[in-house]
């Protein structure tokens, strides 16, 4: 995992032994079940490493100096194969996180890996945020909520925001067209108690395009009539 290593070192994160260990066990994982399942459209070693693993490890860049995210309750919103909450958790073990996918055949997947890597304070939940952003189990109760290519900003906003306490904090991993998203977010930003933070460039080994992390932070409380139903937000985003 030579790769893996050189890449991590470049975000100034350094891999233990044990992360290693588990990070190997869950790439033969996702190798295997994939042959299965469509889980993901990456599938070799290196390509998991690059686009899976260290993309979901840049999440650590969006921490101010200092700040960890130990005991930080995280939701991860259409997680997939578990990005970028499971690597996250490898490396930060003292995290509480919350996996939700749409997906049956993906939470069984993540089910297993959990299990398999015995990884603690890990809920893995089958639904779609719309519904869980109006469940007083999760509605504004995370310290975090994440998600990597799930929807463009406006919408992304919808699902994520209910779902953070005040004073929690947004994390979109966003391609090139992160800057016109968040422009095109304003409304929504507003609507749903949200603020743009900062935009984070990160350059990954082996990817040939500048990736982005958006950082939100949620300043107000979300109007309750959010989320709407599901299906709305992606049919008519929060656009003015």
């Amino acid at each position: 995992m030579r790769e893996l290593i050189a890449g991590a070192q470049e975000l100034q994160i350094s891999l233990r032994p044990e992360h290693l260990d588990a990070l190997r066990t869950y790439q033969q994982l996702l190798i295997e079940w994939n042959e299965r399942f469509n889980l993901t459209a990456i599938t070799d070693e290196t390509g998991i490493q690059h686009r899976h693993f260290l993309d979901s490890l840049s999440c650590l860049l969006a921490l101010e100096p200092g700040e960890r995210f130990a005991g930080k309750r995280i939701i991860d919103v259409g997680t997939g194969a578990g990005f970028p909450g499971i690597p996250l958790k490898i490396v930060c073990p003292g995290i509480k996180l919350t996996l939700l996918e749409a997906t049956a055949k993906k939470t069984r997947f993540l089910d297993h890996v959990v299990e398999t890597l015995a990884l603690e304070d890990v809920t893995v939940v089958h639904g779609r945020a719309e519904e869980l952003g109006h469940d007083r189990a999760h509605r504004q109760q995370y310290h975090w909520a994440m998600a990597r290519a799930v929807a463009d900003l406006p919408i992304l906003m919808e699902y994520l925001l209910p779902l953070l306490q005040v004073g929690g904090r947004g994390l979109a991993q966003k391609g090139e067209s992160a800057p016109a998203e968040v422009h095109r977010s304003t409304y929504a930003l507003h609507q749903l108690g949200g603020q743009v933070r900062r935009l984070i460039s990160v350059d990954l080994r082996g990817i040939n395009e500048t990736r982005y992390l958006v950082l939100i932070d949620k300043v107000a409380a979300t109007p309750e009539r959010y989320p709407r139903r599901p299906g709305m937000p992606r049919k008519r985003p929060l656009m003015g």
